[in-house]
């Protein structure tokens, strides 16, 4: 076979074809040099993604991918592509911040020499135990479509590896830490306060619900974590709940929301969980100043420790039943709402 004149550091019978576009770019285009069943040429189009072409290369000549292709950074790579730009921002935030730790460590590593101890070794170097699990869980995830893709055939490095144990927030909101960020907001938060607080959902959920959202005396909420579909009660028995009566609040509010949701700024627009957190962490820090102004050291401290988040399990554990809880929490597993949510201790009679 003559030696190639394209193509030179492909491997043996791969062709690479390059044609220029009428925008002034190169197209090229990936090929295997082969036979047909009766031995004529015949050549079989690989694709325009020099990875995957090298890999179908690899399939058609019976030989390992080349090294180049089998190295942890070129899975990485495709995962960001085509996997990251499917899942919701949020995730993608939280998934980039474990790959920028995730890749020094393992974009040079050929991904076949991968072992359970090297992940092991990896958590075990981490300063930080949870988002060292939260790592893990991403390249377990990534190693898995690596297998899909036909990067490797090997088994799951991280199946099987030990997560560092994590304990649950236990923070609980008591009445008089509520109270004093309650009474140093603003309209708008006390009124995502009341809303998010009787609702039991989470921050952004509770930010997107607008008066569509009511309907046949309930209002309607579509999580965006699991996707579940709640519908709350505006009236148990012919009476309005607090739910109910805070809904009326809110829809008689001289302005209105553009969007129609029913939390707003002063201005109208849409409250965003960047202008929560702001309005939040200022009404605490002067709830917080308060506090200490009236050498009330123990309230400050707890008014600190307040994040708006803690909102949703202080209202499941306010709930007497735990089945209503976790029903109010859209939890399929009342364990999760036990062990992670119901923050406050039994009350129970003394001795005597």
């Amino acid at each position: 076979m003559r030696p190639k004149t394209t193509g030179i550091k492909l491997p043996p019978r791969m062709l690479a074809r390059r044609r220029k576009l009428k925008s002034g770019g190169v197209w090229i285009g990936y090929y295997y040099n082969g036979r047909d069943a009766d031995g004529k040429r015949m050549e079989v189009a690989l694709g325009t993604d020099l990875d995957a072409a090298k890999r179908k290369w690899a399939e058609l000549e019976c030989a390992p991918v080349p090294a180049d292709a089998s190295l942890m950074r070129h899975v990485f790579d495709q995962y960001v592509r085509d996997i990251l730009p499917k899942k919701k921002p949020s995730t993608q935030r939280e998934n980039r911040l474990c790959l920028s730790q995730l890749r020094p460590a393992f974009d040079s590593a050929p991904i076949d020499a991968i072992r359970p101890q090297d992940i092991a070794r990896y958590r075990d170097a981490r300063s930080a135990p949870v988002r060292a699990n939260r790592e893990i869980a991403l390249l377990s995830h990534v190693f898995n479509m690596a297998r899909e893709w036909g990067f490797t055939q090997r088994d799951n490095p991280c199946r099987g590896v030990r997560k560092n144990k994590e304990a649950p927030r236990d923070y609980y909101a008591e009445a008089d830490v509520w109270d004093a960020v309650f009474a140093a907001g603003t309209q708008v938060l006390r009124d995502a306060m009341d809303l998010a607080y009787l609702t039991g959902q989470r921050p952004a959920d509770m930010l997107k619900m607008s008066k569509l959202d009511i309907r046949n005396d309930e209002l309607h909420v579509l999580q965006n974590k699991t996707g579940h579909t709640l519908r709350i009660r505006l009236h148990v028995d012919g009476e309005p709940t607090q739910l109910g009566a805070c809904l009326e609040r809110l829809m008689a509010r001289p302005v209105k929301s553009m969007t129609g949701a029913l939390v707003c700024t002063e201005q109208g627009q849409r409250l965003t969980l960047k202008m929560l957190r702001d309005r939040f962490d200022g009404a605490r820090l002067t709830a917080a100043a308060k506090a200490e102004k009236d050498r009330n050291v123990d309230l400050a401290l707890r008014i600190k420790a307040f994040q708006f988040r803690d909102i949703r399990p202080k209202a499941a554990s306010e709930i007497a039943s735990l089945e209503d809880a976790s029903k109010l929490l859209g939890h399929t597993n009342k364990q999760i709402t036990q062990k992670v949510y119901r923050r406050v201790g039994e009350v129970v009679k003394p001795t005597r």
